[in-house]
């Protein structure tokens, strides 16, 4: 499952990575879906902008991290550098509820391989003109269906299922 934060020009960060631009502190569905999950799937150049934050915050799931460049794993995380094998093996030491972190290009991977079946857009109401996109090298067109919308203060989460 893919659950991400996005302007709602379809911008995930600013051309230079920063996301100054999310809202510190909103009600959100954030909390409830973090609970849900055991284990988290994340890009390379994600992890290295998440850890610029200080302590790594996935610390207490399975972690993942895709990379195209051989690293030992660590406390935290395995590296993995195949998705097209890790989605062949069926996911390898994972837990049962997955959640795809991003960025666009793990993001567009898996939905290659088939291997995401929800998407989770938090839509910030923010309009940045130019960023890193949600989406990018989609090479087919992969059709959704929203299940559910939830609006908290000042966001809104849109709820799709990806249609086989």
């Amino acid at each position: 499952m893919v659950y991400v934060a996005s302007s709602l020009d379809g911008y995930v960060a600013r051309e230079n990575g920063e996301i100054d631009w999310l809202p510190e502190t909103t009600e959100s569905g954030y909390d409830a879906f973090y609970k849900s999950v055991d284990t988290v799937i994340i890009g390379k150049t994600t992890y290295d902008q998440v850890l610029t934050f200080g302590e790594y915050p996935y610390k207490d799931k399975k972690s993942f991290v895709f990379t195209r460049t051989c690293q030992s794993s660590d406390e935290n995380t395995k590296f993995v550098s195949d998705v097209e094998k890790f989605v062949k093996e069926g996911f390898p030491g994972t837990g049962e509820n997955i959640w795809l972190v991003g960025g666009a290009q793990i993001i567009a991977s898996f939905l290659k391989q088939g291997a995401v079946d929800e998407i989770i857009i938090s839509l910030i109401p923010v309009l940045l003109g130019k960023g890193i996109p949600l989406f990018k090298n989609i090479e087919n067109e992969i059709k959704l269906e929203l299940i559910k919308t939830e609006k908290y203060d000042r966001l809104v989460d849109l709820h799709y299922k990806v249609l086989k």
